[in-house]
């Protein structure tokens, strides 16, 4: 009987165990799979679908290492040029959704890839996850400093009197610069004859070269160049003259109601679970919040604007329906 006694004992200590530890992973469950992702030491890439050194680039290698500070994995930028960002974004989208492809994605620049239907993108508004806004950088720009245009009217005029003739880029069709240039020909009815770049770096060149006269591109992408006096920006394409470069009117007060801007949100592809979009997008926000990265992007001069994920999703919204009207322009 003693020894039966034993075995009871022995039974109900193991199924008491059982129970314990049953009861002991249900209670931590949540915390188990919220410890999942990311996984230490495995990395998480941003995709830029831009050339190193411009001013996407530079912003997301901003953020990278303090997203890493906070998510304790390697978080590195992966360059994939091509195709106005359509090669880039191709490869973000097909990626898995498990937090470890994210992208930087400017708009209006990926918005025209999937509504233009000549551009035959594999992606549509369908296949993004938003996880935040990181910077909204105006309209601007700019001509080597020997040009004799000092003004944006300078440049209208002198397009109508040589139409054709006066070379302009932006980096991208149907990004947010060629699409300020057709709004800009339209306005002004004057012409220019336009030269499309992959990369602001490769712009900057070609008008540092005198390959071209005026770049248009954004406020961000010009302040190492005024400083060094090879530059001078001519105007910017907002509601209020910006504090980077002092003295340069907008657009509008100089006669033109010309509003750009790049606004550069970090996405991710669609179908993640609402935790790992949770995790990352918080991520991002305490990033954004560091003083020290709010330092940098204003020595870059490259405007910060935080938006969380739904914020995001409707300014992505609100664009799109803006962008549709401007396809007509690229038509003609």
């Amino acid at each position: 009987m003693g020894g039966n006694r034993g075995a009871v004992c022995a039974t109900g200590i193991l199924t008491g165990a059982i129970v314990f530890l049953a009861v002991a992973l249900a209670v931590s469950a949540p915390a188990a799979s919220a410890a999942e992702f990311p996984v230490k030491g495995k990395p998480i890439n941003i995709i830029v679908g831009a050339a190193a050194g411009g001013p996407n680039d530079v912003a997301a290698r901003l953020l990278a290492p303090l997203m890493e500070k906070q998510l304790g994995t390697p978080v590195q930028v992966i360059n994939r040029p091509g195709a106005g960002w359509q090669v880039g974004t191709t490869e973000l989208t097909r990626s898995k959704p498990d937090g470890y492809t994210i992208g930087y994605a400017p708009i209006p620049s990926i918005i025209t890839l999937y509504l233009n239907p000549d551009r035959k993108a594999v992606f549509g508004r369908k296949d993004f996850q938003m996880l935040a806004m990181h910077v909204v950088d105006p309209g601007a720009i700019a001509v080597r400093t020997d040009s004799p245009y000092k003004s944006v009217k300078d440049l209208v005029e002198a397009a109508k009197a040589n139409p054709g003739k006066i070379k302009i880029s932006h980096t991208g069709i149907m990004g947010d610069d060629h699409l300020a240039i057709l709004q800009f020909e339209k306005l002004t009815s004057a012409s220019f004859a336009v030269v499309s770049f992959n990369s602001s770096i490769e712009a900057q060149t070609a008008l540092l070269g005198g390959h071209i006269d005026v770049d248009f591109d954004n406020v961000g992408t010009f302040p190492g160049h005024v400083k060094a006096g090879t530059m001078r920006v001519l105007g910017i394409m907002d509601k209020e003259e910006t504090r980077y470069y002092p003295g340069i009117k907008t657009f509008e007060a100089q006669g033109y109601k010309l509003y750009s801007s790049s606004a550069r949100s970090i996405v991710m592809p669609a179908g993640a679970s609402k935790e790992v979009i949770s995790i990352l997008s918080n991520a991002i926000k305490k990033a954004t919040e560091d003083p020290e990265h709010r330092k940098k992007l204003d020595e870059m001069a490259f405007p910060l604007r935080y938006m969380g994920p739904e914020e995001t999703a409707a300014f992505w919204d609100q664009m799109e329906a803006q962008v549709k009207p401007l396809l007509e322009l690229v038509k003609k």
